[in-house]
């Protein structure tokens, strides 16, 4: 292993992604209510933080375009995917300037972020902290609402495929 100036160790990016996709995560698409209409991403970094309060939080690169106009809304709502929801996950993943062109959606009740139709479940949240690590911010909201939505097999994502986990 090198090092490089920093005194820290030189890792090979595509490595690095390969090994990490070796652990399995649950997909989201985390949404808000921006100014100028819905936003959303497609996010695998989702994890619970605290039941008192109740904090929950997820990663974003900082050159994802979906961080300004979240970040100024102040909230987001955590939608967790359903394996049948690929399609609806593409769409969230993509660079499209308009990602809800044709999506349905409704507004949750505390903050008005986006509920997509058909998740596993939503959770409403108020931005509470951003910390910059690296090249992503880990986001950290306060849960003001949530709730399951529909009973099926949850979307995962292993070693750069999506599946699910049929218990």
């Amino acid at each position: 292993m090198s090092q490089n100036q920093d005194d820290h160790p030189t890792i090979d990016p595509a490595l690095f992604r390969q090994v990490l996709g070796h652990f399995p995560t649950g997909v989201t698409v985390v949404t808000a209510a921006g100014a100028d209409g819905p936003v959303g991403v497609a996010i695998g970094s989702f994890a619970s933080i605290s039941l008192d309060p109740p904090l929950v939080g997820f990663f974003l690169g900082t050159g994802s375009g979906s961080w300004a106009p979240m970040h100024e809304a102040g909230h987001f709502c955590v939608n967790v995917l359903c394996a049948d929801q690929q399609e609806l996950c593409g769409v969230m993943a993509s660079k499209a300037e308009d990602k809800f062109d044709g999506v349905s959606w409704e507004a949750a009740a505390d903050t008005g972020a986006p509920i997509l139709p058909g998740v596993h479940a939503a959770i409403d949240c108020a931005i509470a902290q951003v910390v910059e690590l690296g090249d992503h911010n880990l986001i950290v909201g306060r849960v003001l609402s949530l709730e399951p939505r529909r009973d099926a097999p949850p979307m995962v994502f292993y070693k750069g495929q999506y599946g699910s986990f049929g218990g």
